[in-house]
C-alpha cells in the first residue's frame, strides 16, 4: 500500500469516535471512465451527486480536465473506514485488474 495512504488510514484509526450513526452511514467506492479513456477512482455517499460534481468541473481536480466521465462500478453499503481501504486497494491495481473488476460487476 503507498504511503499516503498508510498515512489516511493511520489518521482515521486515532480521531475519537463520534456519534455511532456518523460512523455508519453508507458508502461507496466508484470507478469512472474519463474522456481520455483513463480511470478514476473515489468514494463517496451518494455516487450519483458525485458524478454530477465531476462532469461539471467542481469534482477532483483529476477529472475537470478529462469530462465527461462516465460510471463504470460502484460498491455500495460500506462503512468510511471499510470505502477509505477498498479505494486504496482499488487504486492500488493494474489497470488490467481494475478491467476485471469492472468486468465482474
Amino acid at each position: 500500500m503507498k504511503p499516503n495512504y498508510r498515512r489516511m488510514l493511520k489518521a482515521l484509526k486515532s480521531k475519537p469516535r463520534g456519534r455511532k450513526d456518523i460512523c455508519l452511514q453508507e458508502w461507496s467506492v466508484y470507478i469512472l471512465r474519463c474522456n481520455d479513456d483513463t480511470f478514476y477512482t473515489g468514494m463517496a455517499k451518494d455516487v450519483k451527486a458525485r458524478l454530477k460534481q465531476h462532469n461539471s468541473g467542481r469534482g477532483a481536480a483529476y477529472t475537470r480536465s478529462r469530462r465527461p466521465a462516465l460510471l463504470l462500478y460502484a460498491q455500495n453499503g460500506l462503512t468510511r473506514s471499510e470505502a477509505l481501504v477498498y479505494e486504496a486497494k482499488i487504486k492500488s491495481l493494474s489497470r488490467q485488474q481494475k478491467e476485471a473488476l469492472i468486468g465482474s460487476a
